[in-house]
């Protein structure tokens, strides 16, 4: 049976907002309602952490939940996936990212249904290159033998901080990029967590809509009802 997890990077010494993943909104830790959003795709999820001591709240917060931790190097990303992978004989990994305490679990559930039907080990699916849908929602599906062969060959630095920009960059033989999309366009909304206008929108979605208890595309059409939430961070620009 093929062993398929969602492996999630998280870390306090973010520099636009230290410690965001484990402040707290609507009485739960944005890092808890990340991990509830990720358990709705049914998947084995895992945190990839940093060894640092500043990281040890996370590591707590992950064990109390039942969820899987690994420990690995702050600034080669791509070593700390694909150790995780390995230590959990994983065969796929959907990569995400804690900075995205709204992600759909459902729709990654979907994309993984497509990705192992194809059945094809060069396949990389995500829905980050051809965006449609806002940041925040964010995923990237792929083999672990593709993950591994980054992890033996990738140089830059940008490419182990980012994880991906090897595989994306590789020749299609080697590599078949597919977009996962959504019929209309809002990758204009921006529902990632990166700055203190992104926590302000956090907050009111969770604390006044509910919104973590509601799907992709019914924030999406929250945000459309409500554009004074769109304007909130609306100019905050992605690092």
């Amino acid at each position: 049976m093929t062993r398929v997890g969602v492996i999630t990077q998280a870390r306090t010494t973010s520099t636009r907002l230290p410690g965001k993943v484990l402040l707290e909104v609507g009485g739960r830790t944005l890092l808890d309602h990340h991990l509830d959003r990720l358990a709705a795709s049914g998947l084995g999820v895992y945190v990839a952490t940093t060894v640092n001591a500043t990281d040890d709240g996370i590591v707590e917060l992950a064990r109390r939940r039942g969820v899987g931790v690994h420990r690995g190097s702050e600034d080669d990303v791509l070593a700390r996936y694909h150790e995780c992978a390995v230590a959990n004989d994983l065969d796929v990994v959907v990569r995400v990212t804690s900075d995205c305490p709204l992600i759909d679990g459902r729709v990654i559930a979907e994309a993984v249904e497509e990705f192992l039907r194809q059945d094809d080990p060069r396949l990389y699916l995500s829905n980050v290159v051809a965006r449609t849908f806002p940041r925040g929602f964010d995923f990237e599906i792929f083999g672990a033998p593709l993950l591994a062969d980054a992890f033996e060959h990738a140089v830059t630095t940008s490419e182990r901080e980012h994880v991906t920009p090897y595989l994306r960059a590789a020749a299609p033989e080697r590599v078949r990029l597919q977009d996962w999309t959504r019929p209309e366009d809002k990758s204009g909304y921006r529902v990632t967590l990166d700055t203190v206008e992104d926590l302000r929108l956090i907050e009111r979605l969770i604390e006044d809509h509910r919104a973590n208890e509601l799907d992709c595309d019914a924030i999406i059409g929250l945000l459309d009802r409500h554009p004074e939430l769109v304007e909130l961070n609306r100019y905050v620009e992605q690092k």
